[in-house]
């Protein structure tokens, strides 16, 4: 049997329910599509804070873009408003095939973490309320260690020299191709999970293992890795 990879999971739309965000936005602009707009903006200046070798914690970017779209779509906001976002975010339930796709990769063997742009407590909060933190045997918030927003190859790096493993032993299990495309980038596995909205790009780094649900990226990770 080889030796099983470090399992590292992003958490934002990976583990839980994006979806779930969308009444607030109905609420507040009117439709739901905004939402996504929201969330690609949010991505897109993460890391153009990155490339500017800047850094501000990720609740506080997601405030301050959801002014920011607030202000293109001409709508009034209020900080009510916002720290109600940030509320749900922090409740967002996980999808349905979440527990049973951890519990076949922990059953495998596999030792599995998470890794995550948001703040730490954020993290915690989310994995406790969707009732999967045991799953997770540590987390890791680019707030307090590289301060870099992945895909930056500095949020990979903390991650191996915390474990002390080399890039080889990783592989990272992300809903989001820009994510993967960092993790290969960095020298670790990847394994794209294609929840809606979400597609493989054709260039760059290949994740090993693509699949439309968590259950079938354990198997293929098992199948790949497990004999």
């Amino acid at each position: 049997m080889s030796k099983l990879p470090f399992v590292v999971f992003d958490i934002n739309e990976t583990l839980f329910d994006l979806d779930s965000l969308t009444p607030h936005f109905v609420r507040i602009f009117g439709e739901g599509n905004v939402m996504r707009e929201w969330f690609a903006q949010l991505i897109l200046y993460s890391e153009a804070l990155t490339l500017a070798d800047d850094y501000v914690p990720f609740g506080e970017l997601a405030g301050a873009v959801l002014k920011m779209v607030a202000a293109i779509h001409e709508r009034d906001i209020s900080d009510t408003d916002i720290v109600e976002v940030k509320a749900a975010i922090a409740a967002m339930p996980p999808h349905q095939d979440v527990e049973s796709g951890l519990t076949k990769l922990r059953d495998a063997g596999f030792h599995l973490f998470a890794l995550t742009n948001n703040p730490k407590e954020t993290c915690i909060c989310q994995l406790e309320h969707g009732g999967i933190l045991d799953f997770f045997e540590r987390t890791f918030s680019v707030d307090d260690t590289a301060r870099r927003y992945k895909p930056a190859r500095e949020a990979y790096q903390a991650v191996e020299q915390a474990l002390q493993v080399p890039p080889s032993q990783l592989c990272l299990v992300a809903c989001h191709a820009w994510d993967t495309l960092g993790a290969v980038a960095a020298g670790w596995h990847g394994a794209l999970l294609r929840r809606r909205g979400n597609a493989p790009l054709d260039v760059g780094g290949q994740p090993c293992v693509i699949a439309h649900n968590l259950d079938d990226v354990a198997d293929g990770l098992i199948q790949r890795f497990g004999n």
